[in-house]
């Protein structure tokens, strides 16, 4: 591989290691919960998104001058909006806790931020192997791991939405709980699409 090929995977593995970085700060936020504090909180998970958006760019305007990529231009970059769409969505979760103004966390939403965590692990580890996916002996495994989660993910999602409807009077929470599973759901879906991305790369070029 070309030494200015680099600069894409090593990208990538920093857009992931953001991703992971963002969900480990959401557990933390969710588990110590104090919605005096939400604005702090905020204010420091966009730090994190920001320097993914950067991390994005650099890619726009690495593939706008490169003669020839390592992979299609186009795998790239959808690759890089992905990336960007987990760490996104982990901030509009946080952010949701402060546009419904909730002051208590449900014992779910944690379990679910946890599920993120593992998830942007494997992303990790799949951005470590992804230099090497012609020769790579466990990227595979990766891509079946990384679904896996997200069938777990699934699997809490519909358990969390049934259990939402136990107290029916209760309409506020049943609509803003609604509303932050269903960004939860979203995310558990962006690092599914990580992955397949890598897989479609895999399948083109091997």
């Amino acid at each position: 591989m070309a030494k200015g090929d680099k600069f894409y995977f090593e990208n990538f593995m920093a857009g992931a290691e953001l991703s992971k970085k963002a969900a480990s700060y959401l557990v933390e936020c969710l588990e110590n919960y104090d919605p005096a504090a939400i604005e702090a909180m905020i204010a420091e998970m966009h730090k994190i998104e920001h320097s993914a958006d950067i991390k994005k760019h650099e890619m726009n305007d690495a593939l706008a001058k490169a003669f020839v990529t390592p992979v299609d231009r186009e795998d790239l970059d959808m690759l890089s909006h992905n990336l960007d769409q987990v760490t996104d969505t982990i901030e509009e979760i946080l952010q949701k806790f402060y546009m419904y103004n909730i002051r208590e966390v449900d014992t779910a939403v944690i379990e679910f931020a946890k599920l993120l965590v593992r998830s942007c692990n494997l992303l990790c580890e799949l951005m470590g192997e992804f230099e090497n996916f012609k020769r790579s002996k466990k990227i595979h495994q990766l891509i079946v791991a990384l679904n896996d989660v997200e069938e777990e993910g699934d699997r809490l999602y519909l358990s969390s939405m049934r259990a939402l409807t136990a107290d029916p009077s209760d309409v506020l929470h049943i609509v803003c709980y609604h509303e932050i599973y269903d960004c939860f759901e979203s995310c558990a879906d962006a690092c599914e699409h990580v992955s397949e991305c890598v897989g479609s790369v895999i399948m083109k070029n091997t």
